[in-house]
């Protein structure tokens, strides 16, 4: 299965259980951008809909592409009441709309899923002339002297199958490789936010969290099975609460007028 297709398969547990974004990073993409109940946004990979409302609700006219059929559908249905939000079922780099017809192409936490050589230039492409782009991830991340994530190692040790992604702390040399991409690609006036928060999830919301991300979504039914069992058994066992670091990273930068 295509890794980006595994986030189609729950559309309402992946609503219920992915965050959403800071307010003050929707402020800041509103400002730079300069956005008004005029304008014309593109959003890639909708997901659910974690960071739209915000945009809906400024009043402008959004289209959003979403690879995910279910997904798509979920969200039609979720924001029904906002005439002015069109989702595409479509992968991004398939998506041909008019070009320079866009004041704003945002995408959160799906932008990596599309490759460089395909993403940046078919942005350019939509946006109009001094437009702006607004590209932003989260990045969880649990201490590695959390008691909870010392014991669950033991858990991933026996259940999880292949290479996994490191638990480590946001690392800001990656907000210095974005903004070198968006400059090779031809984007100027580039800035770089971060944003921190805490959350405490109960052990029935991080295992609904995990069932979210694909690299454990894609285990062998029997294996996930018993890895979740088992992180949910020891996160009731130190206390039923799960303390997780965000760091959210935000990039804006324009094309050139």
């Amino acid at each position: 299965m295509d890794k980006r297709l595994a986030f189609n398969e729950d559309a309402p547990n992946y609503d219920r259980a992915r965050p959403t974004y800071p307010a003050q990073l929707f402020s800041d993409v509103l400002d730079y951008a300069g956005i008004t109940a005029e304008s014309r946004l593109l959003e890639i990979g909708i997901g659910t809909g974690q960071a739209t409302l915000p945009f809906l609700q400024a009043g402008c006219r959004i289209t959003a592409v979403e690879l995910g059929q279910d997904l798509a559908a979920f969200t039609r249905a979720k924001y029904v009441s906002f005439a002015n939000l069109d989702v595409v079922n479509l992968d991004f780099a398939r998506f041909d709309g008019p070009d320079a017809s866009f004041d704003l192409v945002y995408s959160a936490t799906a932008f990596h899923w599309i490759p460089p050589e395909t993403s940046y230039p078919q942005v350019m492409r939509l946006l109009k002339p001094g437009a702006a782009v607004a590209l932003f991830w989260n990045h969880p991340f649990v201490g590695d002297d959390d008691p909870i994530h010392i014991a669950t190692q033991d858990c991933y040790a026996m259940f999880y199958e292949g290479d996994r992604k490191k638990n480590a702390a946001f690392s800001e040399q990656d907000c210095c490789q974005h903004i070198a991409a968006l400059e090779r690609y031809g984007f100027t006036d580039m800035v770089a936010k971060l944003y921190r928060r805490t959350r405490q999830l109960s052990a029935d919301d991080y295992i609904a969290l995990l069932n979210t991300y694909s690299d454990h979504r894609l285990l062998l039914p029997e294996r996930k099975q018993a890895l979740l069992q088992g992180i949910h058994a020891v996160i009731e066992r130190l206390g039923g609460t799960l303390t997780i670091h965000d760091t959210i990273d935000l990039y804006l930068a324009r094309k050139p007028a």
